[in-house]
């Protein structure tokens, strides 16, 4: 989860290196450091770190500048080993103050090695398993008189996952790195070469980058890269050209990178489509997505059971899909949090198909569930938003989704594009498997619109969240999709508010969560389309009748001209839902509006529920963001998390 960046090339070493971390620092943000080799050969490696922000670091560094290098390293924190201090701070030295190195991972072993240090004589400073690391390199190129061969005998005595950057004040102009399930990512430049924990390390740089696999040891010089396995041999990596303009990692004037991603989810929705819905010869449309097509519909049709795997708010983007898969596609859906589905008996069979939704494609508990899926015989899927990143190299097939860098730790234009993304799975399963569903498929162009106005509710929001900055518990409500919605928006405001909130399907009310109602509670409730599912319509609010007679305050998310939810609720956020009707006849599918399911007929049939799935999301991110505003805290990074948990 920490970020880490490296540098070597002829320009000003510490002015390439700072933009990379701040670039990262979404990754880790407890503390931060850099650390260069001077071309001064009688310097010694000239370090810098502090605890706390990169700013804080970035005023070191002004009032202490560091000297001019052609190699370093940097990095950014979050604490695993040791609490955010100056001396725990990456990177670390060994005993000679000739090799410096920084981490991302946990080396699971470490104890047993730092005893094996401290029994030999080593003072150990820091309280992290990197600066073991450090020492164990330090003492090995003593050995073998090279920074490169000792990573090659320290390396393989480390247990858990890393991603090892290291210079060497005997070996100027050079990086050594290592990965073993930590992700490691390599930019080429104009007689420039970089490292990093991903893409956005660099990339206002360059966009030509190459992906590194596990078990691999990077040398880097001003003459190129080399590659190579554990035991030597040369291992070429697999290039690939980024598609992300350095401009989408910057706020663009967003009060913050949260508020900005927000507003971005129109066009996130928009590219996650293009490309994957298509116009028949006899001018219907349909969807086909063509990373799916090297699988073989033969396949596809012959999956009698898909599992999700995922963490956090992925995970909600896969409960959504289940509502969606099974209503499309016919096929048994279950939704398994990563960590879960490694570590308890799975029933696999060849006709197994696991989905894996992660937005870095690095998210560790989630690689190892791929792996372990993959070892028990699953076909896989990855749904990702980060190009040759582990997962999808791990899997049969990947559905990129299109959102851009997404900087803020809580993820907003990630979970629209992933159940976009989902959605178009489902939709491709559903037509390979003779299930057809023309009006769902129409309703597709609708959504950046419809979500293009969610965005909109952004002022009416604000005015609900500053009266709420005080409250200290909230609930959320929901049905169908709405429940999703109800765990991700509880999520929300845990991340950015510090507000213990709950998300509960809206008809487990009656059997138990009613008892945390009492006078002032706050309730949310994502009330359904009273056209696309009246029943539901009618039952959630009997359950807001039932909170409000307790005393609850209830702010509902509902479609605009809802008069009922207006009625029965204190407050009321209008959302615009989809115009069945409209699409129908636009598609010339009037009439198309029933389908299996006989209580919700247009739910189901129309893509009513896909479209509240994306719609009624929005506004609750605003809701999170602008009740952590009000409370002035940092909604980019709020405290204890990091982006990428690349640790189990």
């Amino acid at each position: 989860m920490c970020g880490i960046v490296g540098y070597v090339g002829s320009k000003n070493t510490v002015e390439r290196l700072l933009p990379g971390l701040e670039r990262l620092e979404y990754r880790g943000y407890d503390s931060a450091g850099i650390a260069v080799v001077p071309e001064d050969p009688g310097e010694p490696i000239a370090l810098e770190k502090r605890a706390g922000k990169l700013r804080v670091l970035k005023e070191a560094l002004e009032s202490h500048p560091l000297p001019a290098s052609s190699a370093g390293i940097g990095h950014t924190r979050w604490a695993t080993h040791g609490g955010p201090t100056d001396q725990n701070a990456h990177p670390h030295l060994d005993e000679s103050g000739r090799v410096a190195l920084i981490h991302n991972g946990i080396v699971e072993n470490y104890a047993e090695l730092r005893e094996e240090l401290v029994t030999a004589g080593v003072r150990l400073l820091s309280e992290t398993d990197t600066e073991v690391v450090a020492q164990l390199v330090g003492r090995a190129v003593v050995e073998t008189g090279s920074l490169e061969s000792a990573f090659r005998l320290v390396v393989p005595r480390l247990r858990g996952t890393y991603t090892l950057l290291a210079i060497h004040r005997g070996e100027p102009g050079t990086i050594v790195a290592a990965k073993h399930h930590s992700p490691l990512v390599v930019g080429f430049g104009e007689d420039e070469f970089f490292l990093g924990s991903d893409v956005a390390a660099f990339v206002s740089e360059t966009t030509r980058a190459a992906v590194i696999d596990d078990d691999r040891i990077v040398v880097v010089t001003d003459a190129g890269i080399r590659v190579t396995d554990y035991a030597g041999a040369a291992v070429e990596p697999e290039r690939f050209e980024m598609s992300w303009d350095a401009s989408t990692a910057t706020r663009g004037g967003w009060p913050s990178f949260m508020a900005k991603e927000i507003s971005e989810q129109p066009q996130a929705v928009e590219q996650t489509l293009v490309g994957r819905v298509h116009e028949g010869a006899d001018g219907a449309a349909y969807v086909e997505v063509p990373e799916l097509t090297e699988l073989g519909d033969d396949v596809l049709r012959s999956v009698t059971r898909i599992i999700v795997i995922a963490c956090g708010t992925a995970s909600y983007a896969g409960h959504v899909a289940k509502y969606l898969i099974e209503s499309w596609a016919r096929v048994p859906v279950e939704v398994q949090l990563s960590h879960e589905f490694r570590y308890s008996e799975q029933i696999i069979t060849p006709e197994t198909l696991v989905i894996s939704v992660s937005q870095s494609g690095e998210t560790m508990d989630t690689l190892m569930a791929v792996k372990h899926a993959v070892a028990l015989g699953a076909r896989t899927i990855s749904v990702c938003n980060t190009q040759s990143a582990s997962i999808p190299r791990d899997s049969d097939a990947t559905v990129y989704t299109h959102a851009g860098p997404e900087v803020a730790v809580a993820s907003t234009k990630a979970y629209t594009a992933q159940v976009t993304a989902l959605a178009l799975i489902g939709l491709h399963l559903a037509r390979v498997r003779g299930e057809s569903h023309p009006l769902v498929v129409a309703t597709l162009a609708t959504l950046p619109e419809l979500v293009k106005l969610a965005v909109e509710t952004h002022e009416s929001v604000r005015s609900v969240a500053h009266e709420l900055r005080d409250t200290t518990s909230i609930i959320f409500l929901g049905r169908n999709v709405g429940y999703p919605a109800a765990l991700e928006a509880a999520l929300k405001v845990k991340e950015l508010a510090y507000i213990h909130a709950e998300g509960f399907a809206a008809g487990e009310l009656k059997h138990g969560p009613i008892a945390l109602i009492e006078e002032g509670q706050v309730v949310v409730v994502i009330v359904p389309s009273k056209d696309a599912a009246p029943l539901m319509h009618a039952k959630v609010l009997s359950n807001v009748q039932e909170v409000r007679a307790r005393g609850a305050r209830v702010i509902a998310i509902a479609g605009h001209g809802d008069a009922l939810a207006a009625d029965a609720c204190d407050a009321v956020i209008a959302v615009q839902e989809v115009d069945v009707a409209r699409v129908a006849e636009t598609a010339g599918l009037a009439g198309a509006t029933g389908g299996d399911s006989a209580a919700e007929p247009q739910l189901v049939a129309s893509g009513a529920d896909l479209a509240e799935s994306l719609t009624k999301i929005v506004p609750l991110q605003w809701l999170a963001l602008e009740i952590a505003a009000a409370k002035g805290l940092d909604v980019d990074q709020p405290r204890n998390l990091a982006k990428s948990v690349t640790v189990e």
